[in-house]
């Protein structure tokens, strides 16, 4: 693996993409640290210290921390996601939609045009909410967050936030076209990544002061150590179907009757669930945080850990398991190109008959990919209530580190592989997501 790492320095353009990528995530850890005017830092930092375990604690981890400083970039990319998951929703239900998603290149400029002015709609009302929030918000001890209160500082914070999520956007489809790729997940993973030393030092001061044992914290990384491992196993586990090509003949030459398989991931949507669900279950539960009517409403029921979160979660995740395989992969589509290029499964008829085939595996092994992702995203509540762990470990979390740091680190061997350099592996290869 590190003759792999050396010889990615070797290739001019993929340094350059490594080099950009690196450049544009810097930037986006630099603007998380500009704050926003008119709040009172301080009072801001002491309130989050008393939300950790709740819905603001959550929501500052999706952030990389911007929201707990409320800096320019507080809103994140999460109100980009949850355009696009409205966007995939409406590809079922409106003809239109689904036609754009077909139209090719085309279409996806279309799409992305409608995106960005849903970012930029949701951004204001998400911006709007949160300055009227922060003005009735009081920090621990006593005293306002906000300076001024008042229309100008909702009107400046709604400019501001959504000017900063613009430009987040901004910066993942840059490294999306000009860096390594996975521009948006490589953003949530930065800050993820970057909340980790005071983590660290956050469960330090716990075993320091008594509050964990030194017993607990031992077993903590050995789950951790088995957890990372099981994603890794799972994240690049697949079916095989095996697959037999008829031989025909051409001229004097036959061609065909080889044997090859078609790879079924085990976890076809990848992260795509847990953040599409984190997304939804933090829209309602914001909207009521900020209604005091529906505040009480909001703590019993939408925080994280309680009984109807955890089973909303969960049902979120299933949900888009199998929603986002389905859109994803059509196995009309594989059965047609197989019984095109000759292709057949033993023991199945071409055409329909192999489409039922696939679809029938494909909807078993997506139950397995999704009671997996749904295991790993409630293990966080497990280990804060049950070892009164000071940060959320596991969950949607881990499982953008692993998956994103996997389909990168394919990225850069699919450069070093089409270059005739050694990739990381060389006894097996790293499959993108992508191409799964």
């Amino acid at each position: 693996m590190l003759e792999g790492f050396g010889n990615a320095s070797r290739i001019p353009e993929l340094r350059r993409r490594l080099l950009f990528t690196a450049f544009m995530l810097a930037v986006y850890r630099i603007g998380v640290a500009v704050p926003t005017p008119g709040i009172d830092g301080q009072a801001l930092a002491n309130f989050f210290d008393q939300a950790k375990g709740t819905l603001f604690g959550w929501a500052n981890l999706f952030s990389g921390g911007a929201l707990e400083r409320f800096s320019v970039f507080a809103l994140g990319i999460m109100p980009y996601i949850s355009v696009a998951i409205i966007l995939d929703l409406l590809k079922i239900a409106s003809p239109y939609i689904d036609e754009l998603y077909k139209e090719g290149e085309a279409g996806r400029r279309k799409i992305t045009q409608y995106t960005r002015y849903g970012t930029v709609g949701l951004a204001i009302v998400q911006g709007g909410m949160i300055a009227f929030s922060l003005q009735k918000l009081q920090a621990p001890g006593g005293g306002s967050i906000v300076l001024n209160p008042g229309p100008m500082f909702i009107i400046m914070t709604v400019l501001t936030v959504t000017a900063g999520t613009m430009f987040v956007m901004w910066i993942g489809e840059q490294i999306t076209e000009r860096g390594i790729g996975n521009g948006i997940s490589l953003i949530i993973m930065a800050g993820i990544v970057a909340r980790l030393p005071s983590a660290l030092a956050s469960t330090s001061e716990f075993v320091k002061e008594g509050e964990m044992t030194l017993f607990v914290l031992i077993l903590i990384v050995f789950i951790a150590i088995g957890v990372t491992a099981g994603i890794v196993y799972i994240e690049t586990a697949q079916r095989r179907i095996p697959i037999q090509y008829a031989r025909r003949v051409q001229g004097r030459r036959m061609y065909g009757g080889q044997t090859s398989h078609l790879p079924l991931k085990i976890n076809t949507s990848g992260v795509i669930p847990p953040i599409f669900a984190s997304s939804i279950l933090m829209f309602p539960a914001t909207i009521a945080q900020f209604l005091p009517q529906a505040h009480d409403i909001a703590n019993r029921y939408l925080m994280p850990g309680t009984l109807v979160h955890t089973v909303l979660y969960v049902g979120f995740i299933v949900f888009f398991c199998y929603f986002y395989t389905a859109v994803t992969f059509n196995p009309v589509d594989v059965a047609d190109n197989l019984k095109k290029y000759g292709g057949f499964i033993p023991g199945i008829r071409p055409g329909r008959f192999t489409a039922d085939y696939i679809d029938r595996i494909l909807s078993r092994i997506t139950l397995g990919g999704a009671i997996y992702v749904s295991a790993v995203c409630v293990l966080p509540t497990v280990l804060v209530a049950r070892f009164n762990v000071p940060f959320y470990f596991g969950g949607t979390a881990l499982l953008i580190v692993v998956g994103v740091a996997l389909d990168t680190v394919a990225q850069i061997e699919t450069h070093l592989l089409t270059r005739n350099y050694e990739g990381f592996m060389k006894r097996g290869r790293i499959k993108s997501k992508r191409g799964a």
